[in-house]
């Protein structure tokens, strides 16, 4: 794989967007189907994406002839996490790489990587990969202080949009109503795929922007809003196992030492909650009336009849203890695999819904409530913080998230080994 990345032209005006143009081309070896890291197949379409940024101030100290610099390291990982899933033998950047980046990508993918010959890069702020959804919500009410960087699709030159209804645009009008320091980057990277769908070659990708923003936003960390299911109960495609060695998100996975190596490591400030105590943050926040988990209804409601709607008003019905409120039904296509055996996707969370949520019997998740027997006690555990998650916070910002997570409430022996026992028996 041979990586090219190209800065066009700034504007006249000198406050246009800074575009980034980054091509690959493949080598002999390297296939156009892969796989991400989460196991799903990936096929791809085209070979050349645009990532473009804020303008920048001119003014600001780290300008330089009125171009903010980008770091190779970071420049490189932004790269891979597009070209990943399509390498194959080795990786050849168009700058020099730092011999701890190009370590880390031969430990993790066993891919040669270079050329060598950056020194590492640092960084001391904290921004947050911001997406709107109750759990980016979560970690910016946790990190009141931090920047925000946000991640906007936007089609592509040489692509079809045939994903129209899916709203982008909305998320970005929420994010900037935050009324925090924000930074929204635009980007066509998710059309390079031509399967299964538009989206992100490898979740990480979601950072492209922030890399490319580390140097000029000082930023020494990337907060992201992965929380327990995800880091440590395995996620939609780990189904039911406790993950300590999660590739995507633990610190020493493969991701993980890729982001530290070009000095942005990834951040789980809500790492060791669930889904409900993140739902419950949100709500809590004054950012409640900004939470939006679904790009695909009109406005600035989520449409309400997909599963990912479906699957959250079962959390927020729970934390709020009311009826669940949706049109639905359990011969919904959507709601198919609830009235299969377990395990499922999220399982944890569908446990601690069924468990709360009154009149269950009569709802799509009355087949899944009968099959778990979940109880309010046996789902306690999901009200707490797993105190192995706040030790992987860089030191940093360690502190701050611990004493908020003190405040929700740690794990107890029992409640840690409901964690490290998950999907066993």
């Amino acid at each position: 794989m041979r990586v090219t990345w190209t800065a066009e032209e700034p504007a006249r005006d000198g406050i246009g967007e800074r575009v980034w143009r980054l091509t690959f081309l493949l080598d002999p070896e390297d296939a156009t189907t892969g796989v991400c890291t989460d196991g799903q197949r990936m096929e791809l379409r085209t070979n050349s994406c645009h990532v473009r940024l804020p303008p920048a101030d001119p003014a600001a100290p780290y300008a330089r002839r009125g171009e903010p610099y980008v770091h190779p390291d970071l420049l490189a990982v932004a790269a891979w996490t597009v070209a990943a899933p399509w390498t194959r033998r080795r990786v050849t950047f168009d700058r020099p790489i730092s011999p701890e980046l190009a370590e880390a990508i031969l430990d993790g993918w066993g891919i040669e990587a270079g050329p060598v010959g950056e020194r590492p890069r640092t960084g001391s702020r904290l921004a947050i990969s911001y997406s709107g959804g109750a759990d980016s919500v979560a970690v910016a009410a946790i990190l009141p202080d931090a920047p925000l960087v946000h991640f906007r699709r936007i089609s592509h030159p040489r692509v079809p949009n045939r994903w129209t209804h899916y709203r982008a645009d909305v998320l970005a009008r929420l994010a900037a109503r935050t009324e925090r320091e924000l930074s929204v980057v635009r980007s066509d990277l998710e059309f390079l795929l031509a399967y299964p769908r538009p989206g992100y070659p490898e979740h990480h990708a979601v950072a492209a922007g922030a890399l490319l923003l580390a140097d000029e936003l000082d930023l020494g960390g990337i907060a992201m809003g992965y929380e327990l299911g995800s880091r440590w109960l395995g996620g939609d495609r780990y189904l039911h196992r406790y993950t300590p060695d999660n590739p995507m998100w633990a610190p020493e996975g493969m991701w993980g030492r890729v982001f530290a190596a070009a000095g942005l490591p990834v951040v789980l400030p809500v790492g060791g909650v669930s889904e409900a105590v993140t739902m419950r943050v949100a709500l809590e926040s004054e950012l409640r009336d900004l939470v939006r988990w679904c790009l695909r209804g009109s406005g600035d409601g989520p449409c309400g009849t997909c599963g990912k709607c479906l699957y959250k008003e079962l959390i927020q019905a729970a934390v709020e203890r009311r009826p669940l409120a949706t049109t639905l039904t359990a011969k919904s296509a959507v709601a198919r695999k609830w009235q299969e055996p377990p395990p499922y996707g999220g399982q944890e969370m569908i446990e601690y819904g069924c468990a709360r949520v009154p009149g269950i019997e009569s709802t799509p998740f009355a087949r899944a409530a009968e099959l778990l027997g979940a109880t309010e006690e046996s789902t306690r555990w999901l009200d707490h913080c797993y105190p192995p998650a706040i030790e992987e916070i860089p030191e940093p910002w360690r502190e701050r998230v611990a004493a908020y997570m003190e405040g929700v409430g740690l794990m107890t022996p029992d409640e840690c080994a409901r964690v490290e026992n998950w999907g066993i028996g």
